[in-house]
């Protein structure tokens, strides 16, 4: 595409990989077998992987300017170690960042785009959301979604501030973002194009930690 004047953002509505949730994937793995089994499972992982698949063939027809292209990504730090973070995730196995990591090959600048401290209180959470569940306490669970819901909202402004502050006239943003997030209203002069790929609808719509280096914590 031909730069224009004005501000472009591209958001892409993500699901995860069982690489991308880390310490998680066991719990969540295990959730998704005891409702569905494992064939259901199996499914599950191989429909995500095609769904990536879509999505980085809808990039590459995009004809973006790649100097002109900036990337960001849920769970993804503004901590100066962004580069790194993504490089030991694409060695991982994640599909998703993979792709970052091709992009920024490409010419493409790799954005900071959420709190450290937003992210290590998510973690936290999730942490305490698994012991809750295995527990089976029905009443701490309730109010760790609550809390869950007003940490997203908060990460959610984050980005969008990050996004308004760093996207350039003349620049075009690529988003990728989990499908549970909700932006604020963003800067007029930024047009926003979501895309929502038909394949994401066979995603568990549960809230999953965002993805992390395996063994690391966000930027400390």
């Amino acid at each position: 595409m031909t730069p224009t004047r004005g501000r472009r953002l591209i958001w892409i509505s993500i699901v995860h990989t069982e690489t991308d949730l880390g310490s998680m994937a066991a719990e969540v793995r295990r959730l998704h077998v005891q409702k569905g089994g494992l064939l259901r499972w199996e499914q599950h992982r191989k429909a995500i992987e095609g769904w990536w698949m879509d999505v980085r063939q809808h990039i590459s027809e995009l004809n973006l300017v790649w100097s002109r292209v900036r990337l960001y990504q849920d769970g993804l730090p503004n901590c100066g170690q962004e580069v790194e973070i993504v490089e030991s995730l694409a060695r991982a196995g994640s599909l998703n960042h993979q792709l970052l990591q091709e992009l920024v090959q490409r010419g493409a600048t790799l954005v900071g785009t959420e709190s450290p401290e937003l992210l290590r209180e998510e973690y936290a959470l999730a942490g305490q959301s698994s012991k809750t569940a295995n527990a089976s306490r029905p009443h701490l669970a309730w109010r760790q979604q609550q809390q869950s819901q007003a940490l997203l909202q908060k990460r959610d402004r984050y980005i969008a501030r990050r996004i308004a502050e760093t996207l350039a006239s003349g620049e075009t943003g690529l988003l990728f973002l989990g499908m549970l997030h909700v932006l604020p209203a963003l800067p007029a002069d930024i047009k926003v194009i979501r895309q929502v790929f038909a394949s994401a609808s066979t995603q568990t719509r549960t809230a999953t930690p965002p993805p992390r280096a395996e063994g690391g914590k966000p930027c400390e």
